[in-house]
């Protein structure tokens, strides 16, 4: 597919674009209206295909939770492995499309991988994620930065406690829930490895106070987020953080994401996942 209309999509999903604009830019770059509606679902996310593990798998147990936030009740999805015993925990952050079925598809990812896995709804003060997109476009808009990371930080604190838990706690997030891992690796002193894909860099200055190992993966062609990738190094460097990069060359973003068609791709994701999978198991031993 055409690169530009790649980008129109992603500066659509991250932008304050209307979805008018959005449809009658895609319209000037396919031609006509009607091949720009005949593109879309190549674009927009399928959610049939969500599921690569089945909630009921019988290895697992998957629950809806609560736990406290700041100053109000998080929901999250939490699943496990069924076998007795007790497993280091991951916090797996969703992109900026909320708690949907492909992100509770990956915590069960992560729990058949031999972790607990919570996943928090950003949006749990308003009831939780929308199925209709405008609406949940609307409410990421509305979220204060302050109270939303320290939602994800007390998530952090659960784990740690958790009856399930070895009290090692990590995390994974994928796009705005990449920017967010970042942002808990500065902010949970308690957490031991960050994963975030293709998220937003932190500022450079704040940096220092990472305590946590860092494992980074960005799609090479995702301009707009690699822009911010030499700085970043270059203060992981600096602050002596430990950590690994990985760039695969003509991923998109959004790459790891098998509900997105024209962005996901199988052989990047499935190698960043075996690295993810890896890495957390090595620092959360």
């Amino acid at each position: 597919m055409d690169q530009r209309i790649i980008n129109l999509f992603d500066e659509y999903t991250h932008k304050p674009l209307k979805r008018d604009d959005f449809l009658k830019r895609l319209a000037n770059l396919t031609g006509s209206m009607s091949a720009a509606l005949a593109v879309l679902p190549l674009l927009e996310i399928n959610y049939a295909k969500a599921a690569t593990v089945p909630d009921a798998d019988d290895r697992l147990i998957t629950e809806r939770i609560e736990y406290p936030g700041d100053n109000m009740t998080m929901k999250g999805y939490l699943a496990r492995p069924k076998a007795p015993g007790k497993y280091p925990a991951v916090v797996v952050i969703h992109e900026n499309r909320g708690l949907n079925p492909h992100i509770e598809d990956v915590a069960r990812r992560v729990a058949l991988a031999g972790f607990v896995a919570l996943a928090p709804d950003a949006l749990s003060a308003a009831g939780g994620t929308p199925t209709d997109e405008a609406q949940m476009r609307e409410l990421f808009g509305k979220l204060d930065a302050t109270q939303t990371r320290n939602n994800f930080v007390k998530a952090v604190e659960y784990l740690k406690k958790a009856p399930a838990s070895t009290g090692k706690v990590g995390c994974v997030g994928f796009c705005w829930g990449g920017a967010m891992s970042n942002q808990l690796a500065i902010h949970a002193p308690d957490l031991k490895a960050a994963v975030p894909f293709y998220g937003r860099q932190p500022e450079t200055a704040d940096v220092p106070k990472i305590k946590a190992a860092i494992q980074l993966h960005y799609g090479g062609l995702d301009e707009r987020i690699n822009a911010g990738i030499p700085a970043y190094e270059e203060a992981l460097k600096k602050a002596g953080v430990p950590y690994e990069l990985y760039v695969y060359e003509g991923a998109q973003h959004a790459f790891h994401n098998d509900t997105a068609p024209t962005r996901y791709n199988e052989a990047a994701a499935k190698l960043a996942w075996d690295r993810t999978v890896k890495f957390l198991k090595e620092k959360l031993a």
